[in-house]
Order: C-alpha cells, then sequence, then structure tokens
C-alpha cells in the first residue's frame, strides 16, 4: 500500500483510540532504517508511522549538505515509493522541531506539502511535531495556533508537546525536576486555544515524567495518571469523553504496566528511537566482532568481500531493528490491527 493518505491517517488515530492500542512511532535516519520499520510493522500486522527528526533529517541529507529539508524530502520521497510493496499503511510525520528550526524545518515541509495539495495530491508529510516544550506555554500555544491553520490547509496534522521531556534528543535538553508533569490547566488553556478539531486535527504530548535518552526498566519515575486525571478533567468541562489523542514521548525504561497504562487513558502514538538504534548498531557489531578477519585486511591478507559488503552486515542490522519494531508493536497491542487486515 501506499503512504497513508490523511483520511486513512485519521482512520488510524481513530481506531488506536477505540481499540485501546497504539501505534510506533520510529525514528529513521537512512533507506536502511526505514527499510527495517517497514518490514517490522508488516509482520507484525500493524500499521506504523515512521518519523525523523531534525537531526535524521539533517544526516540523511549528506554529512558535509546538512540540509535538514533536503534530508526530510529525500526519506519522505523513498518512503512513498518502497511502502507500495508492503500490505501495511504507513504515515510519515517530522519529530521534535524546537523554535529556532520552524523556519528551517517544519514551515517549509508544509510549503512543500500545500504546493502538492494545492495540484490535487496528498501532503509529503501526513503529520509534523511542533516542539514548544522550552518556550513559555502561551508562546507554545499560540505558536501552534498559528502552524495548525497551516496544517489544516495542507490536510496535515499537528502534533504538539505541552510540558517538558526530560533528558536529551537533538540537542534539545531539559532537566529531569517535577517540571516533567503536565498539569489539568496546561490541558484545559490547550483546548481553549486549539478547539477540539473544529481548527484542525492535532495530536498531543503531554508529560507525566517522560524522559529522554537510555534508562533501565524502573529508573524512571512515570505517573500515567497524570494522563487520566488532564482526560477525565478536561473531558468534564468540554463535555468530552477523553478529549486528548495522545502521544507518548521518552519511552526508553519505562516498564509495561506503564506503557499499557498510558495506552489506556489515550495514547494514541510512542515515540521509539533510542531502543530501536541499539537494536539497529548491536547485529552489525556482532558482524564485524565475528568476521573481524573477512572484515579487516589482517596481516596483509585481502579479507573477504562477502564479509565487508555493506549488504551482509546491513542485512542483519535491518532484521535486528525490524524485531524490535515487531516487540513495540506487541506492547503497545497493535499487532495484528491494521486496516488492511
Amino acid at each position: 500500500m501506499p503512504i497513508a493518505t490523511p483520511e486513512v491517517y485519521a482512520q488510524m488515530i481513530d481506531a488506536a483510540k477505540k481499540g485501546s492500542f497504539a501505534y510506533p512511532a520510529i525514528n529513521v535516519s537512512s533507506s536502511q532504517t526505514l527499510n527495517a520499520c517497514l518490514q517490522g510493522f508488516t509482520e507484525a500486522g500493524s500499521d506504523g508511522i515512521i518519523q525523523v527528526s531534525t537531526g535524521g533529517a539533517e544526516y540523511a541529507s549528506g554529512p558535509t549538505i546538512k540540509n535538514q529539508v533536503t534530508g526530510a524530502v529525500a526519506l519522505a520521497a523513498y518512503a512513498h515509493e518502497v511502502a507500495k510493496n508492503y500490505p501495511v499503511n504507513v504515515a510519515l510525520h517530522t519529530d521534535h522541531c524546537p523554535k529556532d528550526k520552524l523556519d528551517g524545518y517544519v514551515r517549509p515541509l508544509i510549503a512543500i506539502s500545500q504546493e502538492r495539495v494545492d495540484r490535487g495530491e496528498n501532503p509529503l508529510f501526513q503529520s509534523h511535531m511542533w516542539d514548544g516544550s522550552a518556550v513559555p506555554v502561551e508562546e507554545n500555544l499560540s505558536i501552534a495556533h498559528e502552524l495548525l491553520a497551516l496544517a489544516a490547509k495542507a490536510r496535515i496534522i499537528l502534533e504538539i508537546e505541552v510540558g517538558v521531556v526530560g533528558g536529551e534528543e537533538d540537542g534539545v535538553s531539559h532537566e529531569i525536576n517535577d517540571k516533567l508533569y503536565t498539569t489539568v490547566e496546561d490541558g484545559l488553556r490547550t483546548i481553549e486555544v486549539l478547539g477540539t478539531g473544529e481548527h484542525g486535527r492535532y495530536i498531543t504530548a503531554l508529560t507525566f515524567g517522560n524522559v529522554h535518552g537510555v534508562y533501565k526498566p524502573g529508573s524512571v519515575k512515570l505517573r500515567p495518571e497524570v494522563l487520566k486525571d488532564i482526560q477525565e478533567q478536561v473531558g468534564a468541562k468540554i463535555g468530552q469523553e477523553r478529549p486528548f489523542d495522545l502521544v507518548f514521548h521518552g519511552g526508553s525504561g519505562s516498564t509495561l504496566e506503564e506503557i499499557r497504562a498510558a495506552v489506556d487513558y489515550g495514547v494514541i502514538k510512542m515515540n521509539i528511537d533510542t531502543d530501536t538504534q541499539y537494536a539497529f548498531t548491536r547485529p552489525a557489531a556482532a558482524h564485524m566482532f565475528n568476521n573481524y578477519d573477512g572484515v579487516l585486511k589482517v596481516d596483509g591478507e585481502v579479507g573477504n568481500k562477502k564479509a565487508y559488503d555493506p549488504r551482509a552486515w546491513g542485512k542483519a542490522a535491518e532484521a535486528g531493528m525490524a524485531a524490535r519494531v515487531i516487540h513495540a508493536c506487541e506492547d503497545l497491542r497493535s499487532t495484528g490491527t491494521s486496516l488492511n487486515a
């Protein structure tokens, strides 16, 4: 199937919320990691989300070029072509974009999609994220309001973050402290400014102790009940059950119980990057260690072309990452839920 249309993407989100499951949203930075996602989703029988961060896009453009828009467009174009051969729906998304990178990343990408829509085509990406966690809430929501109008016109869903995710990702970092928990007041203000869909559809990352980076299970103090409280109290105020379509950031080190509690409270998308990076690199490292005398020209020998051919270790890396995607689908209950099933 081709990349999900705006209508199919909306159906995916609705199905996840109704069925109490969530989609793994996997960060990619190359054709190989993108292929691994497609294979993992296919084997799991799950639709999914593939996303590109500013750093991933910059890398994909070429290490000496470092053009975020070029890299993002290139990965999206590749995905649009290769996804046709897979039987699941995949949505394309751009991950964390802070204020100082909006003009060099999200706004140009929305403009590209608008040009496509004006020609009667579908948008290039199905959703974009504005990361306003580093600015005051009012400024965050003001920028979100402006971007939501642009996104809605281009048939794109906007993702916002209301609250702070600790740790560091792509140069955006926050301390790990009590600010990592979104309040009910923040949720209410979000609805007041952005509405409940009448100004365009958006998905929301409300924070409940989330931390980016590498952590052992149990070391991150998550409080999924924060999501429950916000959904219930804001929902009661506006007369709508579970009004937010929620996103789970910083999930490394989370227990299965915490993950599934968050999904029960309305999470429909969980970002996964750190774990899949390791799952990709670990088999490649094993190949190098196990075949060092073939990969390297030891003692003046010629090595073994079959060992140092990038496809040899690349296939192993892709298989390792695909297996981690399958595991994520199981954790999030999306296995076997594809709209195409």
